[in-house]
């Protein structure tokens, strides 16, 4: 089952009745949905093309043709691209090593497809421009949350990542105009980081969160959400595949921002190689 489908199929039962009777047309027939017209998904599902787009949009897309776009691309995908093997007793090395490529590729692969390119442009454009760069994430994905910020000082934008809810909320309260918040939660609920982000916002900084695919608090608070493959949830999976998605959409902000601002933070990139490189000489020597 692709990231969309996997998402409606875990809301299913917390829909509200117009919005299941669309979820449901959706996972019966997928491959159908993609080639109508939103009066005739509407008609196949008793609701009207208005109750569809709030549908898509509810979904983070920017109407029905976004959200056929997406789902034909997800369901165009080999058969088994998007299999997640999971921690099995016994399974040979050789197994294990085949199983965690796959996984990781699929994630990856889920992700990229996923990708709301003006989202990311808007987003890329923001945290250049930013003033001050605030990055929250506990747990796993303050790990991802660490590897930004190894980034981005590299490149010397002024920023810090926070993994202490109560220091995550105090820096939020700092936050003003000209800052970003950029929070990053694979399921969305966390709520030290929903906390801070919120706190961000209603100080006035720009907010930007990744999660999984699907609906979530985080999601939700945040003006520009980001999404990855949310295919690995409920698996014996240590956070693996998920922690690659992250890692995956952060290496492309990155890239992009150095892009975007190529005279400004390429010189900076330079410099800050340079300087590890003659600290290295010097330890070594």
């Amino acid at each position: 089952m692709t990231t969309i489908l996997n998402a409606l199929s875990r809301e299913l039962d917390q829909l509200p009745s117009q919005e299941r009777r669309i979820a449901e047309v959706i996972l019966a027939s997928p491959a159908e949905v993609t080639g109508l017209s939103i009066k005739e998904l509407a008609e196949n599902s008793g609701t009207s093309p208005a109750t569809v787009t709030r549908f898509c949009k509810s979904r983070h897309f920017r109407g029905f043709p976004d959200f056929k776009m997406k789902l034909a691309a997800e369901i165009s995908q080999p058969t088994g691209v998007t299999a997640y093997q999971d921690i099995v007793a016994g399974n040979s090395l050789t197994t294990i090593i085949e199983a965690i490529e796959a996984n990781h590729l699929a994630s990856i692969t889920d992700t990229t497809r996923l990708l709301d390119h003006e989202r990311l442009e808007d987003a890329i454009k923001l945290l250049c421009g930013a003033r001050r760069i605030d990055l929250y994430g506990v747990a796993t994905s303050s790990i991802v949350t660490q590897d930004f910020y190894q980034k981005l000082i590299r490149i010397g934008v002024s920023c810090t990542a926070f993994s202490d809810g109560h220091m995550q909320v105090t820096s939020a309260s700092s936050l003003g105009e000209q800052d970003v918040a950029f929070a990053v939660s694979y399921s969305g609920e966390t709520q030290d980081t929903i906390d801070a982000l919120r706190c961000a916002k209603e100080n006035g900084a720009r907010t930007i969160s990744l999660t999984s695919y699907g609906h979530s608090t985080l999601a939700s608070i945040a003006d520009i959400p980001l999404f990855t493959s949310s295919l690995e949830q409920g698996m014996r999976r240590g956070d693996m595949a998920s922690r690659i998605a992250l890692l995956h959409v952060i290496d492309i902000i990155f890239t992009g921002m150095v892009s975007h601002d190529f005279d400004r933070f390429v010189p900076r990139l330079n410099v800050s190689y340079e300087q590890v490189q003659r600290t290295k000489l010097r330890n070594d020597g």
